[in-house]
């Protein structure tokens, strides 16, 4: 464990159109929230992609962000950053983001997969059954949501209904981070590009989503509803 002032971090994000705020990048956004969470101190810089910059070259050859600089040494693989600081910033300092249950890790995991088949669909005849699938993750996303965890029907045996406000419990954990950026993109690509935004009578996902609205974490952090619809411009497909 690490204690704040024997370690500098540095996250070095993906910079939006103009270059210099944040850019849509689920991942970036997915290591920002740890940080902010965490509540260490940390330096954040974006990367103007277009312009090749020697902070690339120099740091991180042929590497694309996320990456974080920890006492001059450079991480560059998302995954590996996100244990790197789970183990680095631990209890009693820090909060504790691995989640209690191993469903919270993969409830979501296929979810991004059918929004992206979804969204670069070019047959009319195709359209109902790809958005078909996206809901089916959706409702299985929602159905977890409402579950109550073991740890809630310990509480009260006769609870039929969570009313946790993230996958793990009240706190925001690893899995949080890596999800919520993906249903932010879900619904700001699919209410402009295709007319469909995520049902509001799937009660569970909605308050989830409602719930991290809320945080410094998850607001601190969204690109604007601009950048993410420019960069996908260009991936969604115009029906034929």
């Amino acid at each position: 464990m690490a204690e704040q002032g024997q370690f500098t971090l540095e996250l070095f994000v993906k910079a939006s159109d103009d270059g210099e705020s944040i850019g849509n990048c689920p991942f970036c956004q997915r290591l920002f929230m740890i940080l902010i969470h965490k509540g260490v101190p940390f330096t954040l810089t974006t990367v103007d992609m277009k312009r090749a910059p020697e902070v690339l070259k120099d740091l991180a050859p042929g590497s694309q962000p996320p990456f974080l600089l920890y006492n001059n040494e450079v991480k560059t693989d998302t995954n590996k950053i996100e244990e790197f600081l789970e183990e680095l910033l631990q209890p009693p300092s820090y909060p504790r983001m691995t989640p209690k249950y191993k469903e919270s890790n993969t409830v979501g995991n296929y979810i991004f997969h059918k929004f992206s088949a979804y969204i670069k669909n070019q047959l009319p005849a195709q359209e109902e059954t790809l958005q078909r699938n996206l809901l089916k993750y959706l409702l299985l996303l929602d159905q977890y949501l409402l579950a109550p965890l073991p740890h809630e029907i310990k509480n009260n045996p006769n609870q039929r209904v969570s009313h946790r406000k993230f996958l793990d419990g009240d706190n925001l954990t690893l899995p949080d981070c890596n999800l919520l950026p993906k249903l932010n993109i879900i619904n700001t690509v699919c209410k402009y590009y295709r007319k469909f935004e995520i049902p509001r009578d799937l009660e569970g996902v909605t308050r989830y989503l409602e719930n991290a609205s809320q945080m410094k974490e998850f607001k601190y952090t969204c690109p604007n509803t601009e950048e993410i619809l420019l960069f996908y411009r260009t991936v969604v497909k115009p029906m034929k």
